[in-house]
Formats: structure tokens, C-alpha cells, sequence
């Protein structure tokens, strides 16, 4: 099969296409034919040597693929109503750059009715994720504010249809005003550029000086003191990804008062049974949004993985300008 190597830790340059061994599906495993792989920016981290490859995963890089079943468990497919030669799409540890993958069959979802493939397989990364985060972990409600920092990545374009779905008032914060806009096009109550504005002031102006209930923060450092200023009482600040630095100084007196829980997580090294129940959750309560058109896809741009230079190194160029909103996929 064709895939998509890291050649080296280094610049987008360094994905080069090659050939490789299919790989063979094995117990509670299928093997899915892939049209098309999702390009997120842990892809990139693992790109440059700062997001190690978990335990007895694939070293391609790539965690989310939408494509055809073509062998598998087929005990495990009857369990959650799937067989060969459908469409899926499936959330992955890693190999998701090549024309096949394996996947555990609890993490695989049918492609929703009406979409693509390149949208399909814009879905389970973010998807699992906000519904891990915001859902379960923060356990957002129904009339509650929730907070998005990076509101026109693809976790943040997820994040604010979601929130909306199930009934929460939505702010995001974006690095300009088109970002801005494009948030409130999707359905964001609220937007702020936080390059012009201290969103933290912005917020308490927004909410009234109650503040928000919960906050899904992908920057982490100099921004967690400032999301404690601007939360509600008894709020939730979920941390999933640190861009803006690992370590944060704040006002513990603020956590305690307010009774602030700060958490966070990784999906990635999750087992299979947990990433499982996420796709049962989903499969439930969201896929039905997806195909009634309630919740839908947002991609800016698709890359075909195959040529020189590889569609992925440009894909990977995109993503690290941020000038994207939304998902960026690959074509195979």
C-alpha cells in the first residue's frame, strides 16, 4: 500500500509518500480501505518529535479515516451492526495516512447518511473529543455558557455546533475578525478576537459578571489564570491541548471561593473500551444531528495525499499558519 512516512522530525517536508505492508486486521479489529484521513495538529507534533507514538501503535502518522470495510472480525462488526463493505469512518491511534488502516471496530461509526467521505473523515477526532471533554468531563447542561478558546479549529467549529445542539449559550475566541464571523456563522452566540481584545474582560461583559460555566481551553499557560477570573461559580475548565506552554501561575483563592474544577485529558492512549463507550454516546446522540443536517461538516481545504511534494506536507503547512477554519483532509 501507499502511505505517507515521517522521514525525519522536521518541517512539513519531511512527509514523504512510500510503500508499505498492508496491515492485517485481528481480533475485535477491522481493515478499512481509505478514501480519505483527517489531518489534526497532533499529526503535527508527532511530525516534529513532541507527540510520541503510544504502545503498539502505527508510527504513520494520522488518527482519524473514513472508508470501506474490507475484512475484519466479523463478531465484533454483527455486535454494532457493521459488515463488509460498508462505510465508515473510525477513530485511530495512529496509521491513518495510508491506503489502509486498521481500526478497533467499538472506535469505527457508519459514515452518516448524505456525507462524504472527505467529510467523514473530518468527524472522530474532534468528535470524540469534544464529547469526551465537553460532555462527559465538563458535563456541560442545558443553559449553561460555555467558553472556546480557538473557535475556527476544527475541535473549535465541533465544540460550538455541539454546545448549540444541546442548549448551551456559546463564546469562542478567534485570532481575527473573518475567524470571528465565520464562529458566529456556525452558530456562536458570541466571538471574540482575542488578538484585540483581553477576552477575560470581554467575557464578564458578555455574561453580565457571572462568568462562564465551562471553558475548553487548547492553549493552557498564560491563559489559565485568566479563564479562573472569568468563570461562574462552580465552573469547569477542561484542558486538552497546551500551545501556549505547560506551566500556569494563578489565584488558587479564585479555585477555592468559586469552587472551580480545573481537569483535562488526552485521547490518544485511552483503551479501546473507553474510546468505545465514546462512539456508543456519539452513535446515540449525535449521529442523528449529523444526518438531519442539524450539525454539519466544516472543511476548508482537502489535499490528495499521493505527488511530490505530498499533499500531506501541504496540509501540514496550512495547519501550522492557522489561517484555516475548520477541518483539513487528505484524499487518497
Amino acid at each position: 500500500m501507499k502511505a505517507i512516512e515521517i522521514t525525519s522530525y522536521g518541517a512539513p517536508e519531511v512527509l514523504r509518500v512510500a510503500e508499505r505492508p498492508a496491515p492485517v486486521a485481528g481480533a475485535g479489529e477491522l481493515l478499512i480501505r481509505v478514501a480519505a484521513s483527517g489531518v489534526n495538529r497532533p499529526d503535527v507534533l508527532q511530525r516534529t518529535g513532541n507527540y510520541p507514538v503510544p504502545p503498539g501503535a502505527s508510527d504513520l502518522p494520522g488518527l482519524e479515516v473514513a472508508g470501506e470495510i474490507v475484512s475484519g472480525d466479523a463478531a465484533a462488526m454483527r455486535e454494532v451492526g457493521l459488515a463488509v463493505g460498508d462505510r465508515v469512518c473510525a477513530l485511530i491511534a495512529g496509521g491513518g495516512y495510508a491506503e489502509l488502516c486498521v481500526a478497533p471496530v467499538a472506535q469505527c461509526l457508519p459514515v452518516p447518511k448524505g456525507w462524504s467521505d472527505a467529510e467523514a473523515a473530518s468527524l472522530p477526532e474532534t468528535f470524540f473529543t469534544v464529547w469526551s471533554n465537553v460532555f462527559d468531563r465538563a458535563r456541560l447542561q442545558k443553559g449553561e455558557t460555555l467558553l472556546i478558546q480557538g473557535g475556527s479549529s476544527g475541535i473549535g467549529v465541533t465544540a460550538i455546533q455541539l454546545g448549540k445542539a444541546f442548549g448551551a449559550t456559546v463564546i469562542v475566541t478567534a485570532g481575527s475578525d473573518d475567524k470571528c464571523e465565520a464562529c458566529r456563522k456556525l452558530g456562536a452566540d458570541h466571538a471574540i478576537n482575542y488578538k484585540t481584545s483581553d477576552f477575560a474582560e470581554e467575557v464578564k461583559r458578555l455574561t453580565g459578571g457571572k462568568g462562564v460555566d465551562v471553558v475548553l481551553d487548547m492553549v493552557a499557560g498564560a491563559y489559565v489564570p485568566r479563564e479562573i477570573e472569568c468563570m461562574a461559580e462552580d465552573g469547569r475548565i477542561v484542558i486538552i491541548a497546551v500551545q501556549g506552554g505547560s506551566k500556569s501561575e494563578f489565584n488558587a483563592g479564585l479555585v477555592l471561593r468559586r469552587r472551580l474544577t480545573i481537569t483535562g485529558s488526552t485521547l490518544r492512549p485511552r483503551p479501546v473500551a473507553f474510546k468505545g463507550a465514546i462512539a456508543k454516546a456519539l452513535r446515540e446522540k449525535v449521529w442523528p444531528l449529523l444526518e438531519s443536517g442539524a450539525v454539519k461538516p466544516v472543511i476548508h481545504s482537502t489535499f490528495a495525499a499521493q505527488g511530490e511534494p505530498s499533499g500531506a506536507a501541504q496540509a501540514h503547512a496550512l495547519m501550522e499558519s492557522n489561517r484555516h477554519i475548520g477541518k483539513i483532509v487528505l484524499t487518497w
